[in-house]
């Protein structure tokens, strides 16, 4: 059974009384362990498509199963608790709280853990180490470069062990290397069992992926194969 299940997915706005149709009947799958990248042109349905499927915008028909759950039957205090037990967030903003050093802005996600304040600690310098930053942790983030911003928010992602991490336009506000040590990253996280799903505008990030889903106006048209190389992510985004 697919760790994420996905049928005829739908999402319609209301935009100066004309209705927008972001997603179009989006289905697809995705295996536990799969590293999948999402790419199209601006305005394909990619970030909707993203937010839908990480219980954070409820769709206007279809259906989200993840590990059997299906995710939008669930009441509003039980869906906050799935996505806090399952899914891991990234985003291009970072979205660090600039008060805060890395070490606290790690432990946020744990402020509902049942767990002491100490074990908390442990498990927020645990994932900064995972990322290269385990001599970081008291810095705030003016301190750091973006690119240690980016470990940071991809630590805070994974403090609570997530079986999924969705990641929407992680390296849009990086330069190339430091896109590179990102990437990277992410597929070794993959490797190490994560599930992960990326939105990106990078052709050179398809190539760290399994397989990439294409979008245009809000419909699946292609699936790239097995470690799709950059290049056909290029043509085949030149040709939506």
């Amino acid at each position: 059974m697919s760790l994420i299940k996905i049928s005829n997915l739908k999402k319609h706005y209301l935009s100066g009384g004309e209705t927008v149709e972001a997603l179009s009947g989006v289905s697809l799958s995705i295996e536990a362990g799969e590293f999948i990248t999402i790419m199209g042109q601006s305005g394909s349905g990619k970030s909707t498509l993203l937010s839908v499927l990480g219980g954070m915008n409820h769709p206007t028909a279809g259906e989200v199963e993840m590990a059997g759950v299906r995710l939008y039957t669930l009441p509003g205090e039980k869906l906050a608790d799935f996505r806090a037990g399952n899914l891991g967030f990234v985003f291009q903003s970072f979205h660090l709280i600039p008060y805060l050093t890395a070490l606290e802005n790690v432990m946020l996600p744990l402020a509902i853990a049942r767990m002491g304040s100490r074990e908390k600690k442990a498990k927020a310098r645990e994932a900064l180490g995972r990322v290269g930053l385990a001599a970081k942790v008291d810095r705030l983030p003016n301190q750091l470069s973006g690119g240690e911003q980016e470990r940071v928010a991809i630590a805070r992602a994974i403090v609570n062990t997530p079986h999924i991490l969705l990641a929407d336009e992680p390296t849009g506000n990086l330069d190339s290397r430091t896109s590179e040590e990102v990437m990277r990253l992410f597929r070794e996280l993959n490797r190490e069992g994560q599930t992960v799903v990326m939105v990106t505008h990078n052709p050179e990030n398809c190539g760290y992926a399994d397989r990439t889903i294409f979008l245009r106006d809000g419909r699946v048209v292609a699936e790239g194969e097995e470690l799709t190389p950059p290049e056909a992510c290029r043509l085949a985004v030149a040709g939506m």
